[in-house]
C-alpha cells in the first residue's frame, strides 16, 4: 500500500499547505482517503494506476449503509485525490469523474420569520438593561444576525477587525479565509454600547492577563466559548417565547434567507456568507409558502 500512503501524504499536504484547508477538514479527507485505500488494497489495489471506475462504484455502494449526506463527501474526497493524481502525472486520466454523488433528499434550513428576529433581539436586551453581560449578549446576537457570521467566526473576532465608523468587520472563516462584511446600524449601536463601558467592565473581572483582543467576553474576562453562544440563543429564544429549537447557526439560516427575500442575488449572499460554492448559497432560495401563494394570485393571469 506504499503506493497509496505516499499519494495520499502528498494531497494531504497539499490541501494542508498550498490550499490552505482547516485542520478538521484535512483530518476528514484523510479518514476517508485512508478508507477507501483500505478497500482497494482488500480488492487487489495496489497503486492508483490500478483503479478502474469500476472500484470507485464498488467502493460507494459499499457505503450504502451511511447517509446520502456522508457518501457525498466521501466520493468528494475520493474525486480530489484521483484529479490530484493526474495532477502529478501518476495516471493520465480521472476514472472517478463520471461517479455521481448519491442524490438525498434536501433539509430546509431552519428560518426565522423577521418578526421573530426582532423579538428574539428585543429579549436579548432586557428592557434596555445597562447590565454588562446583557449589552453583551444583545451585541453578539445583533453581531450574528447583521453579519450571518459562523459561531466560530463570532467567538474568533478581534477588536482588530471590526471598523465601526466604516461599519465593516472582517471575518476569518474556513480555512482561514478573510472576507469582510458590512455592519448594519442597529448592530453598529449595538457594538457601540457594548464597547464603550460594558466590554471593559467585564475584562476586569479576568484574573491574571486580561484578555485584550476578543471582541466578545464572558463573564470572567476570557473570550467566549461557542458553547456560550449557544447559551446566549437559547436563553434569548426562551425569553422571546420561540418554541422552536434555537441554535447559533439559526441566526446565519435568517440572514441569507431574508436576504434573498428582500432582492439580494445567491452570488453576493455567497460571499457574505464565505461559502466556497454557490451550490450551497442555493439552499436559500427556498420560498415560504405564504409568498408562494402571493406571488402565485398576483402573477397568474387566471388565479384571481
Amino acid at each position: 500500500m506504499n503506493g497509496f500512503n505516499g499519494l495520499i501524504e502528498r494531497f494531504l499536504g497539499h490541501i494542508d499547505v498550498e490550499r490552505g484547508l482547516a485542520e478538521a477538514t484535512v483530518r476528514a479527507y484523510e479518514s476517508d482517503l485512508r478508507r477507501y485505500a483500505d478497500w482497494l488494497r482488500r480488492h487487489g489495489r495496489r497503486d492508483i494506476g490500478e483503479v478502474t471506475r469500476g472500484d470507485v462504484e464498488g467502493f460507494m455502494a459499499s457505503l450504502d449503509g451511511e447517509s446520502a449526506k456522508s457518501r457525498a463527501r466521501r466520493l468528494a474526497a475520493v474525486h480530489e485525490l484521483h484529479r490530484f493524481a493526474v495532477g502529478e502525472g501518476r495516471v493520465a486520466t480521472d476514472v472517478s469523474e463520471s461517479v455521481k454523488a448519491p442524490k438525498g433528499s434536501r433539509k430546509l434550513p431552519d428560518v426565522l420569520t423577521i418578526d421573530e428576529v426582532a423579538s428574539l433581539l428585543e429579549a436579548a436586551a432586557m428592557g434596555g438593561s445597562h447590565d454588562a453581560v446583557v449589552l453583551r449578549d444583545k451585541a453578539l446576537l445583533e453581531f450574528m444576525y447583521a453579519t450571518g457570521c459562523r459561531v466560530s467566526e463570532a467567538v474568533g473576532a478581534d477588536l482588530s477587525d471590526i471598523d465601526l465608523d466604516a461599519h465593516v468587520v472582517r471575518l476569518t472563516g474556513k480555512g482561514s479565509k478573510q472576507r469582510l462584511v458590512p455592519l448594519g446600524s442597529y448592530a453598529c449601536a449595538a457594538m457601540h454600547d457594548y464597547l464603550d463601558d460594558a466590554r471593559t467592565e467585564l475584562m476586569e473581572r479576568a484574573r491574571g492577563n486580561p484578555e485584550m483582543r476578543a471582541i466578545f467576553l464572558n463573564k470572567r474576562g476570557r473570550r467566549l466559548s461557542r458553547q456560550s453562544v449557544w447559551e446566549v440563543v437559547k436563553t434569548a429564544g426562551d425569553r422571546a417565547g420561540i418554541t422552536r429549537p434555537l441554535h447559533p447557526h439559526t441566526l446565519r439560516h435568517s440572514f441569507a434567507t431574508h436576504l434573498i427575500q428582500g432582492g439580494a442575488d445567491v452570488r453576493t449572499v455567497q460571499e457574505l456568507l464565505g461559502h466556497a460554492s454557490v451550490t450551497t448559497t442555493q439552499i436559500y432560495t427556498h420560498v415560504s409558502p405564504q409568498t408562494l401563494m402571493e406571488t402565485y394570485l398576483l402573477s397568474h393571469p387566471r388565479a384571481r
